[in-house]
Order: C-alpha cells, then sequence, then structure tokens
C-alpha cells in the first residue's frame, strides 16, 4: 500500500470513529425536547397553542344536567332529626289564666302503643286511625304545615318545629316540635285550649309518656308529650 492510500484509510477510520450512530442521534434529539419543554412545539403549531390557552367553554343550558341538580329529595324527613339541644329555661309566654288542670291519666294506654315504632309523623297519624291510611301516606311535609293548624289546637306558644306534614285533602295536620316548658305545664295548657273548644279530653300515660286526645263531631286531636333529657318536652300534635 502507498503512503497516501495508507494516510486515507486512516482518516476515514478516524471519522467513522467520531460520529455517534443514528441512533443515538435521535435520543439525543429527545432529551433536547423534554428538557426544554413543549413550548418550542406548541410555537410551531398556532392552533394547537390557541387550544390549550383559551378559556373552557361552558353550555349555560347543559349546567342544569350537573348530577348535583339531579339529585332528588328524599319522600320522607330524616327519622333521626334532631330537634334543637339547647332550649334552656327561657320564659314561653303562658300565663295561669292559659292553663287548666289535665285530669289524672288512666292506667291503659292504648295510643301509646300505637305510637312505637313510628318513625313519621305520616305513620303516627296512619295508626292513630286505621280507617284513614290512605290519607295518612299521602302527607306532605314542609314546616309550612305548622302554621296551619286550626284556632282550637295551636301550637304551644315557644314551639320549636322540627318536622311538620299535612294532607288538605282529608284536612290532617301533623306536628313535632319541642318546648322549654314540662310536660305538666304543655298538657294544662293544650286541656284549657280543647275543653274550651267544645273538644273532649282524655289524658292516658305509661311511664314518662303522656297522652291527650279527645273529639268534636268528626274532628279529633291527640297530643303526644314526653320529657326531653335536660329538661323540656318532645311533643307531637296530630288534628284532624
Amino acid at each position: 500500500m502507498s503512503a497516501s492510500r495508507a494516510l486515507l484509510a486512516v482518516a476515514l477510520l478516524l471519522a467513522a470513529c467520531g460520529k455517534a450512530p443514528s441512533a443515538q442521534q435521535d435520543l439525543d434529539s429527545l432529551d433536547r425536547e423534554l428538557t426544554e419543554g413543549a413550548r418550542p412545539a406548541n410555537q410551531r403549531d398556532p392552533a394547537l397553542t390557541a387550544a390549550l390557552r383559551d378559556q373552557i367553554m361552558v353550555d349555560p343550558a347543559l349546567t342544569q344536567s350537573a348530577n348535583t341538580n339531579v339529585v332528588r329529595p328524599p319522600s320522607r324527613p330524616d327519622p333521626d332529626a334532631i330537634p334543637p339541644a339547647d332550649l334552656g329555661s327561657r320564659p314561653d309566654g303562658v300565663s295561669p289564666a292559659d292553663l287548666k288542670p289535665t285530669p289524672a291519666a288512666r292506667g291503659d294506654c292504648p295510643q301509646c302503643r300505637k305510637a312505637d315504632g313510628a318513625l313519621t309523623l305520616g305513620e303516627l297519624a296512619r295508626r292513630q286511625s286505621p280507617g284513614s291510611a290512605d290519607c295518612a301516606a299521602s302527607v306532605s311535609y314542609s314546616a309550612g304545615w305548622a302554621n296551619r293548624l286550626p284556632a282550637a289546637v295551636p301550637l304551644y306558644p315557644d314551639a320549636r318545629v322540627t318536622e311538620a306534614a299535612g294532607n288538605d285533602g282529608c284536612g290532617l295536620r301533623a306536628v313535632g316540635f319541642a318546648s322549654s316548658a314540662p310536660v305538666g305545664r304543655i298538657l294544662d295548657w293544650y286541656h284549657a285550649r280543647v275543653t274550651r273548644a267544645g273538644y273532649s279530653a282524655d289524658h292516658q300515660a305509661d311511664g314518662d309518656r303522656h297522652v291527650l286526645g279527645g273529639t268534636r263531631g268528626n274532628d279529633a286531636y291527640v297530643v303526644y308529650a314526653t320529657p326531653r333529657p335536660g329538661g323540656g318536652t318532645d311533643v307531637d300534635l296530630l288534628v284532624r
């Protein structure tokens, strides 16, 4: 081999050693794109850049289809609802003239047994009169029913309503409330109201649970009164 040919061979060999393989060049290019970020690529594509930076469009007509707006309210109130715990000993606004001593309770309390296990006012009303099951099963629940009681059997003056239901079709009203007054005062107040309005009054009791009920023609009422822990009274009032 001549000297010139030998030198040419050495030059070609050195050039081949210094050149990176094509696969290595591809990896180097990918590394540069990752380390430099996507911005240069986006700048080469104006449509992609605009799509990423533009504000998200919302169709107001479809916002009402969100899950928060399609959940239906319950058909009955929460049976575990708890009335206000802090009733205190505030005045109830009742004067001695508003009270009439309730007759002593008779030993048996069939009304108490009817109420056992009733989780809602509608169920309590249904158990009072099996013949009015359809009426009680069709009650609607709203605090507004507490303002639609008859004048002869209204809410106790300091009542804090916890549940109310009614049915105009059969004239049923049912209200649950809590009061700071003791059971005896609640019963004496209702006894005075109903007897002055011409209702009869029958007092039953089973332990701490008291029931005052009566009728006037086709009208009827029932007052369930039970002492609350810490003072006051829980009351369920049914009127038809």
